[in-house]
């Protein structure tokens, strides 16, 4: 089916450079919205209409002659016809479905992957100040920063995924008069319990620690605490590592691993900030006004001008933002994606702007984004807002204690990230198909319980011509969509439609596992033919679930 597919756009390409010399329109198929219709369309004769003067049914019906006289079209289209404006609809031979079975099996993992081509792809996600516990925010951060890198290596890039945060601002400050304060016997609600404070209970363990002496390991740092109250850098320190453990076993349990952990401070104690500045002033990307310094950022399509240097001498937020997307381009990454909350929308223009004032042939995008919302939590018909261990927030160890790893990463990822989403654990430990990772699950599982019949002849040498069912018809399809699916879905940030994707795989393999017998004792062709099928269904189910970061059980 791949196959048949490649040549049917070579085809189409061809016949579009015949009939109109010179045009710039990409060959492509759509999937028909309704079976009934065939099962590829063309809009082609559409989109040329308007340029060439022409009737569209009538160029429709050029292009359909152009295409027949195509080894191609011959070899893999049963039939072709047009519809409404000037839709043109392609019936293709069963030989053309059935071919994507083998192709299934020979490829295995590979299936849907494109070869490396080398260029280097950093993907930022997550990236909390060590502060407090991961919440469901950073939650949906991390599955989606997650699927967008694999799926990106499916495309043949070279990922990084890394991990940013600032261990010496304001945040971590409080964080160290709060564990401070923790340490000499005050808690929330005390007399002298200081402004602003972190109220949680993780606080009261940090401080119990410290006055251990424990030495605490992360990722990326180690450090011993000191025990004397008195020491708040010591304090400091160590609550960070501290917390950053923490992160670490939050993203371990939900299958979440970084290359790289970049610190916000480095940017000054490198003198990269201040670098940065001085360059834009050079380059005369800057005024001051009002005892400010501010960078012309609607000379790069912002709003309005936007203030670098406050008048007390500090950087406002964006500034060591573009200082650090300096340092991924000076590390090879021509493509950057961010994912973060939709709260730094504000930040995008400024950051660009500040990358192309530097006149370093960064591309005009760069970096991309994938801003997400937050996540509402509803448990047993009501809103959950407050974590006893975060003392305000739920966090991601209460969703993964209160459904499973595998619930959190699908649900999480099965809505476009910046549209509003509400977690139901209820509906998330529901065995029923009302659930949709259980609905997925419960397919792989299915057929690993029929193909523990197979015997040990190769199922890639199958008889595939018998496979002529409309069921197995519509799963073949749907199996042959999955690496266009995977393009579509990376050049688009999208990694909701892989969700999207097993969803549909898996109904069109329980309508099938409703309407046909596999095990079919007097035609031992037919058995094996539809094992195959089965095996190769499998097969994406794995692939999809696996790029999801979701596990393929064989029972459930």
């Amino acid at each position: 089916m791949i196959q048949a597919k490649q040549d049917l756009l070579r085809a189409l390409h061809e016949s579009l450079a015949e009939l109109s010399p010179g045009n710039t329109l990409t060959a492509a198929f759509e999937s028909p919205k309704q079976a009934a219709h065939g099962d590829l369309a063309c809009t082609a004769a559409m989109q040329l209409a308007k340029p060439l003067k022409k009737n569209p049914r009538e160029l429709a019906q050029a292009l359909i002659d152009a295409m027949q006289r195509r080894a191609a079209v011959q070899q893999w289209v049963d039939a072709m016809e047009i519809a409404g404006p000037g839709f043109i609809n392609l019936r293709l031979k069963a030989a053309a479905k059935q071919a994507v079975v083998g192709e299934v099996l020979r490829q295995a993992e590979a299936f849907g992957r494109q070869p490396a081509h080398g260029r280097k792809l950093m993907v930022e996600f997550v990236s909390a100040n060590p502060t407090g516990p991961l919440h469901v925010g950073h939650a949906r951060q991390g599955a989606l920063g997650d699927s967008i890198s694999h799926l990106f290596e499916t495309q043949g890039w070279s990922v990084t995924r890394e991990f940013y945060y600032n261990d010496a601002g304001v945040q971590i400050a409080t964080l160290a008069t709060s564990t401070q304060a923790r340490i000499k016997g005050l808690k929330p609600g005390d007399e002298h319990w200081p402004a602003n404070a972190y109220n949680g209970d993780y606080i009261a363990d940090v401080a119990a620690d410290f006055l251990a002496k424990k030495t605490i390991k992360a990722d990326d740092r180690e450090f011993t605490a000191s025990g004397d109250p008195d020491d708040l850098d010591n304090i400091r320190q160590f609550a960070v590592a501290y917390l950053r453990h923490e992160q670490d076993l939050d993203l371990q349990a939900f299958g979440v691993h970084f290359d790289n952990y970049f610190l916000e401070s480095s940017l000054y104690t490198s003198g990269r900030v201040e670098a940065t500045v001085a360059k834009l002033v050079a380059a005369g990307k800057t005024y001051e006004q009002d005892g400010a310094l501010w960078l012309k950022t609607t000379d790069d399509g912002d709003d309005k001008d936007r203030v670098m240097k406050k008048s007390d001498g500090s950087y406002t937020y964006f500034v060591p933002d573009v200082a650090y997307h300096v340092t991924k381009w000076e590390r090879g990454f021509t493509k950057v994606i961010n994912c973060q909350g939709t709260d730094h929308y504000g930040t995008i223009a400024r950051v660009r702007a500040g990358l192309q004032g530097l006149g370093l042939g960064i591309p005009k995008g760069y970096p991309d984004y994938v801003l997400n919302t937050m996540v509402r939590v509803v448990r047993e018909g009501a809103e959950v807002k407050i974590s006893k261990r975060a003392g305000s927030y739920v966090t991601l160890r209460d969703l993964i204690d209160w459904t499973s790893k595998d619930a959190v990463r699908f649900f999480l990822i099965s809505r476009k990230a910046d549209t509003e989403f509400t977690f139901d654990v209820d509906l998330a430990v529901k065995q029923n198909d009302e659930n949709p990772v259980f609905y997925v699950q419960y397919a792989h599982a299915r057929i690993c319980s029929v193909l523990q019949h197979r015997d040990d002849t190769p199922l890639e040498e199958a008889d595939m011509s018998l496979l002529t069912a409309p069921t197995e018809a519509a799963l073949m399809l749907k199996l042959a969509d999955y690496p266009e699916m995977l393009a579509r879905a990376a050049a688009d940030l999208a990694p909701h439609d892989v969700a999207f994707y097993l969803r549909d795989v898996a109904g069109a393999f329980h309508s099938y596992y409703a309407a046909e017998r596999f095990l079919v004792d007097d035609n031992a062709a037919l058995t094996r033919a539809r094992l195959a099928l089965l095996a190769a269904t499998r097969q994406v189910l794995r692939n999809a679930l696996t790029l999801l970061g979701v596990s393929q059980p064989d029972k459930m």
